[in-house]
């Protein structure tokens, strides 16, 4: 690691711990040259990830349409953030898992009701019925009458 006082090349590390998001380690460096304290973070490499829209075009992924999507969902439901940041960890967790570098937004859509439902079923209908953009009140009811069947 290059010192950013100096610019000499070696330096050893002091203390190591997680940082406060638990994503990325915190080291406290010494070089070894100037003897001067510097903090570096250490982070997983995380791949691009493409969504592949129902038009077929691309776009780079953003978590933060996921949870959007779900706040609006929710919203005046008795879900917490909390609730609704670690599906979307999940979620992300999932696409980054897998070995495709583009997934498709019915996939995406998929992943998120199947964590919404057991967080709040009126949530889970309220987003169905956009995500699978519900014809008429028959095929609505259908989706409810699959939820009352499950119970």
């Amino acid at each position: 690691m290059k010192c950013p006082y100096c610019g000499y090349q070696e330096s050893k590390v002091v203390d190591s711990r997680h940082s406060d998001d638990s994503t990325s380690i915190r080291r406290r460096r010494e070089c070894l040259s100037c003897q001067r304290r510097f903090t570096t973070y250490e982070t997983v490499e995380s791949l691009p990830m493409v969504v592949v829209k129902k038009d077929n075009s691309r776009q780079s992924f953003d978590r933060n349409k996921i949870l959007n999507g779900m706040v609006r969902a929710c919203e005046k439901r008795p879900v917490s953030m909390a609730d609704l940041e670690s599906a979307v960890d999940e979620i992300e967790q999932i696409i980054q898992n897998s070995l495709d570098r583009e997934v498709s937004t019915e996939k995406i859509g998929e992943l998120v009701m199947e964590r919404l439902k057991p967080l709040d079923e009126v949530a889970y209908v309220r987003f169905a019925s956009v995500y699978r953009q519900f014809k008429d009140i028959n095929s609505f009811m259908a989706e409810l009458n699959k939820i009352l069947a499950e119970r």
